[in-house]
């Protein structure tokens, strides 16, 4: 019998560990969370800000006239 009252207080600390790094585990996913959607706000206004950059004044090859000399 006390065999078995041992078993069961080994089971019963090694499920208090396990529900103990559940929780740790548990808050570094919510941190992680948090971190995540702040950096997608950020993309999200950079990218906001990259589409409202005006694009440059200068002309392409393509566009440029040919010196008068052709």
């Amino acid at each position: 019998m006390a065999d078995l009252e041992q078993r069961v207080e080994e089971l019963e600390t090694k499920l208090a560990f396990q529900d103990m790094t559940i929780e740790e585990l548990n808050q570094q996913v919510v941190k992680l969370n948090d971190l995540v959607t702040d950096q997608q706000e950020v993309i999200t206004h950079l990218i906001g800000k990259l589409k409202a950059i005006e694009p440059s004044n200068m002309a392409t090859q393509a566009e440029e006239t040919p010196p008068p000399h052709y």
